[in-house]
C-alpha cells in the first residue's frame, strides 16, 4: 500500500476513535476540565498523531492506547461521582480568597495569586471596589466566584416582598424559515397564532431567519434581510403605563371633586390600584 494511501487511512480510522471516545467522555467545556481531564485530552492527541504518522509502528498499538486512556478517565470520573475524597485527590478543593469582606493572604499565596491577578478577576465580574466584595471562593477549575455584600445585590422581587409566578424558558419557533412545531406546542400556541403574530411585524414564515417566544407571548422575529425593520411591539411595558395613566386620573378625580363620597372612592381607588401596580410591576415593567 502507499504510504500516503496507508496514512490517510491512518488518520481517518484515529480520527473516528478520537471522536467515539470523545461522545463517550461527555461534553465538558475546557474549563471544566480537572487537571487530570487536561492531560489526558494532550495525551490522547498526541497518540492520535502517532496512529496517523508513524507508519513504521503497528497502528492498533496506538488503538489500544487510546482505549486505555479513556477507560482510565472514564474510571476516574466514576470515582470523582461516588466519592468526596476521590474528587479531592484527583482534582483541587476550592480556596477562600476574602471572607467577611476580608482579603485572606495566606491562601492568596498558597495558590500563588496575586493582588493584581485577584483584582483583574474582580474587574471580569463588573466589580471595581474590594469594599463590594463579602466572600470570594476559587473554584477547583481556578475560576473565582463572587459574593458581592447584601447592600451591593442587585434588588428582586423577593427583596420586596413579592411573589412572581415561573417563568416558561423563550424558545425558538422558527428557524431558518420554517416553524419549529415542538417548541410551538410546548409554549401552547398554534401555527394560527405564530402566522397572526408574524402578520404584526409585516413578516412571512419565509423571511424569518429566527423567531422567539417568551413565556408572557412575545414574539421576537429576526429576519433574513437585515434592511427590514420590523415594528417592534412593546404590549407589557403599554399596559404599566396605562395602569399608571389610570392610577394618575383617579387622584386627580379625587382632588377635583367636593363630594366628600366621590372624593374617598377616589383615593380609596387609587391606593388599591397602586398596590396592584407595585405586585405587577416586576412583570411588566422590564
Amino acid at each position: 500500500m502507499p504510504v500516503w494511501l496507508e496514512v490517510s487511512a491512518r488518520t481517518l480510522v484515529a480520527a473516528i476513535a478520537l471522536f467515539l471516545l470523545t461522545k463517550l467522555l461527555g461534553k465538558r467545556q475546557v474549563s471544566q476540565l480537572s487537571l487530570f481531564e487536561y492531560l489526558t485530552g494532550i495525551t490522547m492527541g498526541n497518540l492520535t498523531a502517532y496512529v496517523s504518522l508513524d507508519v513504521q509502528s503497528n497502528w492498533y498499538l496506538g488503538l489500544i492506547a487510546l482505549g486505555v486512556w479513556g477507560g482510565i478517565t472514564l474510571l476516574t470520573e466514576y470515582a470523582q461521582i461516588k466519592s468526596k475524597k476521590a474528587r479531592d485527590f484527583i482534582g483541587f478543593k476550592s480556596t477562600v480568597l476574602i471572607k467577611d469582606g476580608k482579603v485572606l493572604e495566606d491562601n492568596m499565596r498558597k495558590e500563588r495569586l496575586s493582588a493584581d491577578e485577584l483584582m483583574e478577576e474582580l474587574r471580569k465580574k463588573n466589580i471595581f471596589k474590594l469594599a463590594d466584595v463579602e466572600f470570594a471562593l476559587m473554584e477547583g477549575s481556578g475560576e473565582i466566584n463572587v459574593l458581592l455584600k447584601r447592600e451591593n445585590q442587585s434588588l428582586t422581587p423577593k427583596h420586596m416582598g413579592i411573589q412572581v409566578g415561573p417563568e416558561k424558558p423563550s424558545e425558538i419557533v422558527v428557524m431558518d424559515g420554517r416553524v419549529m412545531t415542538e417548541p410551538l406546542r410546548i409554549m401552547g400556541y398554534t401555527e394560527g397564532w405564530l402566522r397572526d403574530q408574524l402578520a404584526k411585524h409585516q413578516a412571512k414564515i419565509e423571511d424569518v431567519f429566527l423567531a422567539q417566544v417568551d413565556t408572557y407571548g412575545e414574539l421576537t422575529v429576526d429576519l433574513y434581510d437585515d434592511l427590514i425593520q420590523t415594528p417592534q411591539f412593546q404590549e407589557r411595558q403599554l399596559l404599566f403605563a396605562n395602569l399608571k395613566k389610570s392610577q394618575a386620573d383617579l387622584e386627580l378625580f379625587s382632588l377635583s371633586t367636593t363630594n366628600e363620597d366621590a372624593k374617598t372612592m377616589y383615593e380609596n381607588s387609587a391606593k388599591q390600584l397602586m398596590d396592584i401596580i407595585k405586585k405587577i410591576k416586576p412583570l411588566l415593567h422590564n
